[in-house]
């Protein structure tokens, strides 16, 4: 019974250790993504402006710029601060922050610094490659504040596909000649010079 018990235990932990190994990048690992600026850049297009609720509806794609790719699943979407016409980022009279002014819709969690992000949705592969571009991601924004005009600004976060490790291959060994056996004259003096044989016996045995 006991032994039952302990096999389902090992099973069992053996189980979740595999499901940990090839899990997803979920959430509370954003902080261990990379930020990739400089190497992705975010796309943000306009889809529609609802003017009775001022809700603003984005659709935001990402481009990997760089000569690596990026694990898909694990890109990130980072609304980083927005504008407004003037080119600021807070209010001048309070100085606030006016991504804290608005209303963001539908977010997939926030960064350690208090930031929504959205997961950029994965496409038919499990990669990012170079040059290409992401599905959209939605993003719904609602801004209080009716009569401000303003621009969202995303960076991207995720994991750069690491190659995969080379085979170490052992480099043949070549085979270590055995040594000539010794000619038979060779042995002939040999056996001479030991006693076993006479010279004279030696001479008989070398000749054709």
């Amino acid at each position: 019974m006991r032994m039952t018990q302990s096999i389902q235990i090992l099973v069992g932990s053996a189980c979740i250790l595999l499901v940990e190994a090839f899990a997803p990048v979920h959430a509370s690992a954003v902080d261990q993504l990379a930020d990739l600026t400089g190497k992705a850049a975010a796309s943000v297009t306009l889809l529609s402006r609802d003017n009775f609720s001022s809700e603003y509806l984005y659709n935001v794609t990402v481009r990997n710029d760089s000569a690596d790719p990026f694990v898909a699943d694990s890109l990130i979407i980072v609304l980083d601060r927005i504008t407004n016409i003037a080119g600021q980022d807070h209010e001048n009279l309070t100085n606030e922050s006016l991504l804290t002014r608005m209303e963001i819709i539908g977010q997939d969690g926030t960064t350690e610094d208090g930031k929504p992000f959205f997961r950029v949705p994965q496409g038919s592969g499990p990669d990012l490659t170079p040059q290409s571009v992401s599905l959209p991601a939605t993003v719904r924004i609602r801004n209080p504040d009716y009569l401000i005009v303003f621009t969202p600004f995303f960076r991207v976060m995720g994991q750069k596909r690491e190659p995969p490790k080379q085979k170490i291959t052992t480099a043949a060994t070549t085979p270590v000649p055995t040594p000539p056996k010794p000619t038979t004259d060779k042995l002939i003096q040999l056996l001479i010079k030991k006693g076993l044989i006479t010279a004279e016996e030696g001479r008989a045995v070398s000749k054709p």
